[in-house]
């Protein structure tokens, strides 16, 4: 009876961590659809940006203060510090921001697809700055990837939608900017820890995004619609602070490569909600483009031989 309970326990905490990695992906995918709802009232993603981090900061600011005053808090070196402000300010201010921007011209659902390709890139990256070798897998997965964004584009050709490319071109540097992180973050997040990273990470952008609203835009630029405030503190509640501390807890307890290929569920429920909020619409080719874009980025998050072991 108490290794079935151990085992039932066990059980439990990774069924758990999946429902949270799930949730984690469904509330990011909210995020360019509050946006675009959010642009139908005032195009300025300036404005818009800062308005999100303003009502989210106060959460990230909770957690900065709550792992402080944890007993195995180890306080930063200055060194630590000075990293974890870069990485946030590339990831979760320019990243961010070109998402933003990409928004501006191109559908949520394309939008999400070019930043779902950071861990193709990541690869790149990781063999041109860290001189890893590229698996045959791992090539096959590019090849994958690439050929299915070929045919979400083919309709851009024709002609078919102004500044289509602008805005891919903004949404694929945001998904550089966020491989480039994890590139160079990937050390500093283990030794920081991933809840302090985020959270002094995540701070930091937000001072970064408002002042960057202080200095571009005058307060009677927060004189905005009532549905604007509301799309930015759904973005800023259910689509930043809720889904990142999800997903932190989902990798403690399932594991990093689990939720990188839970994480391919994340264009698919924006193209979905793109549909139903939207009345966004996707063509038979696209779709096909969209599902190979998908399972070239499940082989390449793949780590074959490691399997799942429950933490104890």
């Amino acid at each position: 009876m108490p290794a079935l309970s151990r085992a039932e326990g066990r059980r439990g905490w990774f069924v758990a961590g999946l429902l949270l990695a799930i949730g984690g992906v469904v509330c990011f995918s909210l995020r360019p659809i509050f946006i675009k709802l959010a642009y139908a009232w005032v195009t300025d993603p300036v404005t818009l940006l800062a308005l999100r981090m303003v009502f989210s900061v106060p959460f990230f600011i909770a957690a900065a203060l709550w792992v402080r005053s944890g007993t195995e808090h180890r306080p930063l070196a200055g060194r630590e510090l000075c990293l974890v402000a870069a990485l946030g300010i590339l990831s979760y201010y320019g990243a961010s921001f070109l998402d933003f921007l990409a928004l501006q011209y191109i559908p949520a659902g394309v939008g999400r697809l070019l930043l779902f390709t950071y861990p193709t890139i990541v690869v790149v990256l990781s063999a041109l700055m860290l001189g890893k070798r590229v698996t045959a897998r791992e090539i096959a997965a590019l090849a994958l990837t690439y050929a299915g964004l070929a045919l979400v584009f083919a309709h851009a050709l024709e002609g078919e939608q102004k500044n289509f490319w602008l805005g891919a071109t903004l949404a694929f540097a945001s998904s550089i900017c966020y491989a480039l992180y994890l590139v160079a973050g990937t050390e500093a997040i283990r030794r920081v820890g991933s809840v302090r990273f985020t959270a002094y990470a995540m701070t930091v952008a937000s001072a970064a995004c408002i002042l960057q609203f202080l200095w571009l835009r005058p307060l009677s630029a927060l004189d905005l619609p009532a549905p604007v405030y509301g799309y930015a503190i759904a973005m800023a509640v259910v689509s930043t602070a809720v889904p990142v501390f999800m997903t932190s807890e989902a990798l403690r307890r399932v594991g990093a490569n689990t939720v990188a290929i839970i994480g391919a569920l994340g264009p698919v429920t924006t193209i979905v909600f793109g549909y139903l909020g939207l009345e966004e619409i996707m063509t038979p080719l696209q779709l096909a483009g969209s599902a190979l874009v998908l399972v070239g980025v499940v082989v390449i998050s793949l780590k074959p031989g490691k399997a799942y072991r429950p933490s104890s």
